[in-house]
Parts: structure tokens; sequence; C-alpha cells
């Protein structure tokens, strides 16, 4: 068996593909919810932001960056840099969430979201499988 290449890319399976497009669906709804609630500024959104320490200025502006690094991902062509800007993105928010001293759940549902970002891509880019090849042990 061959090792995959740029050239050879591992062929990603049906089940593969449509997990992936599950876990990205729920992802971006996730995500475009935070977004929207932000960039309308609703009252909740806008008091949680001010309570972590953040000026009710900066709302809109977080929303709207998020939701740019969500387009970003959703396209096919642009996937892999949406999920880079994303992980800047939820790493901020574990920063936020560590420095305000929530639960540890609260702490690590940016990472979790971040994590499931980039297995959604990997089941379904075969480019990325092809750089970052999970490998059986040798027997």
């Amino acid at each position: 068996m061959t090792t995959p290449t740029m050239t050879n890319p591992q062929s990603v399976s049906s089940a593969a593909v449509w997990t992936g497009r599950i876990l990205q669906s729920l992802v971006v709804l996730f995500l475009l919810f935070d977004a929207g609630i932000k960039v309308l500024k609703l009252g909740f959104a806008v008091k949680a932001t001010v309570e972590v320490g953040y000026p009710e200025s900066a709302v809109a502006p977080i929303g709207w960056i998020l939701l740019v690094s969500l387009v970003i991902y959703v396209v096919p062509r642009t996937a892999v840099l949406g999920a880079i800007l994303l992980t800047g993105y939820l790493g901020g928010a574990v920063a936020t969430n560590v420095h305000r001293s929530s639960s540890i759940g609260f702490d690590l549902l940016p990472a979790i979201i971040g994590m499931l970002a980039w297995a959604a891509l990997y089941l379904r880019d075969e480019r990325l499988r092809a750089m970052i090849p999970f490998r059986a042990a040798n027997r």
C-alpha cells in the first residue's frame, strides 16, 4: 500500500463525507447563532460580553469577525483558511472563559467546537487527509 501524497490522496468514503457534512452543519449552525446575536447586538449577548470585560462597542465587531471567518470556512475552496481563522477566534473564546474562571465544561466548549470544525473538514477533504495521514500501527 502506498502512502498518500498530494498527488495520490486517500479516497474519502461516502460515509466519511456525509459525517463531515453533518458535523460541519452543526458547527456552522452553532457559530452562526453566536455571530448573529452579536452582530444584532441582542441584549443578552451584549450583557454577557460586557460581563467578561469587553466594551459594548466590541460586540458587533466580534460577531462580524466570526461571521466572516465562518463564510470563509463554508466555501470549499477556502475551508482550510476558514478553519484556521475559526481556530484563532475560538482560542480567544477559550482564553476569555479561562480568564473569567467559568466552569471547566464551559471553558472547553469553544475548543470542542474547533475540534469538530477540523474533524468535519478532515472527513470531507482528501487534500487535508493527505497532509495529515493517520496511519495504522505496524504489525
